[in-house]
């Protein structure tokens, strides 16, 4: 039976946009800009371990703590080189602030192959559309960097709703935004937890996107797995 979808919500990062070059790379290249040599490698993992602290600490860029994000991501920023063994905190501030902005435009994203074809078929097949992603106030602007914006009724970012995805909170906003009842929304997204379960959870429908090999340990109905992006229709107009 051919699903009776009104409104489909997307994730952004790693559906939509990824980015274009590994985060330890780039932010090497903004440290050396500024005269300090540090290795890639050193700086990703540093971030992974900075990352996790920083959200167990201050959860969803510090929203219910009195954060602004662009302060969340300073002082990320900032942690990441300090235990990759940079402690200039004047280049750490300037490098802090300069990555706070590169990471708003087209230079550090790119979209995901497929990607602004479905987006573009789904618009003319008549679906809304909105995005449901655990992203800062930013968002918008790469979407609209990015080119992808106007195909959006909506940007709802867990910074935003000050609920993160699995919070059902943040897809019931999304609901309440949409006026469209669940059972006539699906989501899609790469995390099967945050995406996927999340969206389901509230009565959605939910596509998981995931290359081959992935997620066959994972409880989903291959008709709700899409390999690209591009399976997308099929799979709604079956």
């Amino acid at each position: 039976a051919m699903l009776r979808l009104r409104l489909l919500t997307w994730d952004v990062k790693d559906t939509l946009l990824r980015l274009r070059r590994p985060l330890g790379e780039s932010y090497a290249a903004e440290a050396q800009a500024h005269g300090v040599q540090v290795q890639p490698e050193a700086l990703s993992q540093a971030f992974r371990e900075a990352y996790g602290a920083q959200s167990q600490r201050f959860p969803n860029y510090g929203r219910g703590q009195g954060l602004s994000s662009q302060q969340w991501w300073a002082d990320l920023v900032k942690q990441t080189f300090r235990l990759a063994g940079v402690h200039e905190d004047r280049v750490l501030t300037l490098v802090a602030e300069k990555l706070y902005h590169d990471y708003c435009s087209a230079r550090n994203w790119e979209v995901l192959p497929g990607a602004s074809e479905t987006l573009s078929q789904c618009c003319q097949r008549g679906f809304r559309m909105g995005v449901v992603s655990n992203f800062d106030n930013r968002l918008e602007n790469i979407l609209t960097q990015c080119n992808l914006r106007h195909h959006f009724d909506f940007i709802l970012t867990s910074e935003a709703a000050g609920f993160a995805k699995p919070d059902r909170r943040i897809f019931e906003k999304a609901l309440r935004l949409s006026g469209v009842p669940p059972e006539q929304v699906a989501h899609i997204g790469d995390d099967y937890t945050r995406d996927y379960r999340a969206a389901r959870a509230v009565g959605m429908h939910g596509f998981l996107l995931q290359a081959a090999g992935q997620g066959e340990k994972l409880e989903v109905p291959p008709e709700h797995v899409l390999p690209t992006l591009s399976h997308l229709l099929a799979r709604i107009e079956k």
